[in-house]
C-alpha cells in the first residue's frame, strides 16, 4: 500500500576436451607394398597434413577453454570466501546478542545476591549485638510478585524482538495486507501484556517499579512515571512515517501529540502534588512512642501512587492505539518496528557503556 491510499487500518559447462585418439596416417590400407612408391609418397604427405591440420585445431582450442576454466575459480573462491564471512559474521552477532542478554541476567542476580547478602549482614549484628530488630533499615527479600515481574519482563523482551523481526520480513515480502494486520494485532495485544505484568508489579512495590531498576541504565535515563513518555513514543514513529503521510494524518498526529503532552502535564502535576502532600503526611505523624510514628494518612498517599502509576501506563496504551488507528496497515507496520529498533538501541547502548573498557585510576 502505497502514502496516497486513504484508508486506515489498526559455471559454464566447460565441453570436456577428450584426447584425441591417435588415428593410423594409412587408414585401412591393405595394398601391396611393392606398389608404386610415388603414389605412397603421396598419400603419406597428405594424411600428414590432414593430422597435423586437425591437431592443429585442438591444441589452438586447448589454451582458450584452459583460460576460461582458469578465469572463473579466483571468482568462485571469492564468492566462496564472502558466504563465508558472512556466515561468520551472522554467528557473531548471535553470540553477542546471546553475550548482551546473559550480562542483563547476571545484573538482576548480582542485584538480589546483594541483597541477601545486606539482609544475613544485618541479622548477623542483631544476633551479636542485641540490635533492636525494627531499627535495622536492611532491604527484605525480593516480594514473590516483583521475582515474578522480573522473569516475566525478561521473557517479554525477548519476545518482542522476535515480533519485530517476524513483522520486519513480512512488511518486506509478498504478504497480504490482512496477513500484516494479523501480524500488528498480535504486537499490539503482546504490549498490552506488558501493561498488565507493570499493574500488577506496582500493587506488589511501587517503589520498585517506579524506580526503573527492571530496566537498563539508558532506558532509565528517559524514565518518566515508571515507563516511557506518551510523547516519546510519537518522536520516535512520526519522523519515520513523515514522507508517507497525507496532510489528514499528519494533522490527526499533530493533535494527538498535543493531548499527549497535556496528559503529561496533569499526571507530573498530580506527581509532584502527590509528593508535596506525602512529604507533609510523614512530617506531621504522631508518635506512638519507642520511635514509631503513626503512618495511616502517608500509607494512603502511597496507594495514590500506584494508581498514578497505573494511570500513565494507560496514557501511553491508549497513544500507542490511537496512533495505530491514523495509520494504514503498512504505516502500523513501519511504526511498530520502528518502536521495537528504538528500544533495542537504547538497551543496546546500555550493554555497549557498560562492557566499555575502562583506562585505570591513577
Amino acid at each position: 500500500m502505497n502514502s496516497s491510499s486513504t484508508q486506515y487500518l489498526n559455471s559454464k559447462r566447460m565441453d570436456v576436451y577428450d584426447t584425441m585418439h591417435p588415428f593410423s596416417m594409412w587408414g585401412d590400407f591393405k595394398g601391396n607394398l611393392y606398389q608404386d612408391a610415388a603414389a605412397t609418397m603421396i598419400l603419406e604427405v597428405d594424411a600428414k597434413l590432414d593430422n597435423q591440420s586437425e591437431d592443429t585445431s585442438h591444441t589452438t582450442n586447448i589454451p582458450f577453454n584452459q583460460y576460461d576454466q582458469e578465469a572463473t575459480k579466483p571468482v568462485n573462491k571469492v564468492l566462496r570466501r564472502l558466504a563465508q564471512n558472512r556466515e561468520a559474521a551472522r554467528k557473531s552477532r548471535l553470540r553477542k546478542k546471546a553475550y548482551v542478554q546473559q550480562l542483563e541476567a547476571s545484573r538482576l542476580k548480582l542485584h538480589h545476591l546483594e541483597q541477601e547478602l545486606e539482609q544475613t549482614r544485618a541479622q548477623c549484628a542483631l544476633m551479636s549485638g542485641g540490635v533492636n530488630a525494627s531499627h535495622l533499615r536492611f532491604p527484605k527479600p525480593a516480594k514473590s510478585g516483583i521475582a515474578a515481574f522480573e522473569i516475566e519482563y525478561e521473557q517479554w523482551v525477548e519476545e518482542q524482538d522476535k515480533k519485530t523481526n517476524a513483522l520486519k520480513a513480512a512488511l518486506h515480502s509478498s504478504l497480504s495486507d490482512e496477513e500484516i494486520d494479523k501480524l500488528i494485532t498480535d504486537n499490539m495485544n503482546h504490549y498490552a501484556i506488558l501493561f498488565n505484568i507493570k499493574a500488577a508489579a506496582a500493587k506488589a512495590d511501587v517503589f520498585y517499579l517506579i524506580s526503573g531498576v527492571w530496566k537498563t541504565s539508558t532506558e532509565r535515563l528517559f524514565l518518566w512515571i515508571g515507563g516511557f513518555r506518551p510523547s516519546d513514543l510519537l518522536k520516535v514513529l512520526v519522523p519515520q512515517l513523515q514522507y508517507n503521510l497525507l496532510d489528514q494524518q499528519s494533522h490527526d498526529l499533530y493533535n494527538l501529540t498535543q493531548a499527549c503532552q497535556q496528559a503529561e502535564d496533569s499526571l507530573s502535576q498530580g506527581m509532584e502534588k502527590l509528593q508535596q502532600t506525602l512529604s507533609e503526611a510523614v512530617a506531621c505523624s504522631q508518635a506512638l512512642g519507642g520511635g514509631r510514628y503513626e503512618m495511616h494518612n502517608a500509607m494512603e498517599k502511597l496507594e495514590e501512587l500506584v494508581r498514578l502509576v497505573i494511570q500513565a501506563d494507560f496514557v501511553r496504551h491508549e497513544t500507542l492505539q490511537q496512533t495505530l488507528r491514523y495509520l494504514t496497515t503498512r504505516q502500523s507496520a513501519q511504526g511498530l518496528i520502528s518502536l521495537g529498533e528504538y528500544f533495542q538501541r537504547l538497551r543496546d547502548l546500555s550493554s555497549a557503556w557498560a562492557t566499555r573498557p575502562c583506562e585505570p585510576t591513577a
